[in-house]
């Protein structure tokens, strides 16, 4: 409406001033570049531990090679399709990952009964063996580190690391809860007796 009728302007909403705001978004900018630095260095840290643990248990295989030994450990048995999913890579790189795990003798490759199309994927008792002792060793050596740690900041890291584990929402973090997303968890027809 306009000032003629005797009815004023509708009011925008007021915006903070660029020189008020600046500071204050200058100092958040700041903060989050330096959690983002100290949560890569972290990362980092926790990469070189999960190689550290791996070569002393098998120095033929990879870290993506564990990583998904890690996601059929927790959600077998899995549709090759749905692991491809949960990893992030197309089938056809998973096949190839499953194949050189299968050689190793860590995982059984199976067509699902149910369904010929699908092929079905589970831990053998070497791959179960293989992500046990790989992940004994990380925990060891991380519980060690954490050890070190001063107690008064040892407590919080807590919730900070569950906040930035919540904020992810990462498969990596519950690969179950994706696999079951995607339709990729089958009732086991490799069982005996089926």
């Amino acid at each position: 409406m306009s000032k003629t009728h005797g009815q004023a302007a509708p009011q925008q909403p007021r915006r903070p001033s660029s020189s008020a705001a600046g500071p204050e978004r200058q100092a958040l900018d700041q903060e989050a570049e330096e959690v983002a630095v100290a949560v890569m260095a972290a990362s980092r840290l926790l990469v070189a531990i999960s190689a550290r643990a791996l070569a002393s248990i098998d120095d033929t295989m990879t870290l993506p090679q564990l990583r998904a030994l890690v996601v059929l450990e927790s959600c077998e048995p899995l549709k090759l399709a749905a692991m491809a999913t949960t990893l992030g890579v197309n089938p056809s790189t998973a096949m190839r990952m499953v194949d050189r795990l299968e050689a190793a003798g860590l995982v059984d490759r199976r067509t699902n009964p149910a369904s010929r199309r699908e092929v079905v994927l589970n831990l053998t008792d070497a791959g179960r063996s293989l992500v046990s002792r790989v992940m004994a060793h990380r925990q060891a050596e991380v519980g060690a580190l954490v050890a070190r740690v001063p107690a008064e900041e040892r407590a919080g890291l807590v919730p900070a690391l569950r906040a930035l584990t919540r904020a992810a929402g990462e498969p990596a973090v519950d690969p179950f809860d994706q696999v079951r997303r995607i339709g990729g968890l089958v009732e086991d027809p490799l069982a005996p007796g089926r």
